[in-house]
Parts: C-alpha cells; structure tokens; sequence
C-alpha cells in the first residue's frame, strides 16, 4: 500500500500557518470553537490543527468558510498570510 508522502514544510511556511491560526483565534475570541468549526462545517480538531499550527497549509475553501464564520475579509486574511519580507542583503561596495 503506498501512501502519500508530504514534502515537508519550509520555515517560512510554518511561521505563516501559525500566523493564519494566530489570526483565527484571536478573531474567535471568546466563542466556542465548536460553534465556530461548525459554522464553518469543518470540524472542532481541524479548528484546533490550524489554530495551533499543526496544519499550517488548510485548503483554500477551508479558510474562506472560517472567515465567513468569523467575520474575516479574505483581504485581511491574505495581507496577515503573506510571505515573510526577506531579509536585505547588503553587497559589498566595489571600488
């Protein structure tokens, strides 16, 4: 039986997964999670997987229905999902 086999994830994108449950969960607030992932129609552990990080890269439509339960634009969840800046990197000067 072979299964498939997940690349594994770069840094940049985890630090953005636990960026996108950070969002989530202070949109929740004080709301129940399970009233939250049901009105998303995901379930209470998926909830809990993006919100703690450990499902860094949900679908797509994932996503949108639990900004639809919280409230969320997809412009906010987009500008806070973005790539990380890269660092700038400085040349040496040439003479």
């Amino acid at each position: 039986m072979g299964g498939m086999v997940r690349t594994p994830l770069t840094p940049a994108e985890r630090e953005r997964g636990e960026r996108l449950g950070r969002l989530l969960r202070e949109a929740r607030g004080g709301r129940s999670m399970t009233v939250i992932a049901a009105a998303a129609g995901v379930s209470a552990e998926t909830l809990r997987k993006i919100e703690t990080g450990r499902a860094p890269t949900p679908a797509f439509f994932t996503v949108a229905a639990l900004a639809d339960a919280l409230g969320l634009s997809m412009d906010r969840l987009a500008v806070a999902c973005e790539p990380a800046p890269l660092p700038a990197v400085t040349l040496p000067a040439t003479a």
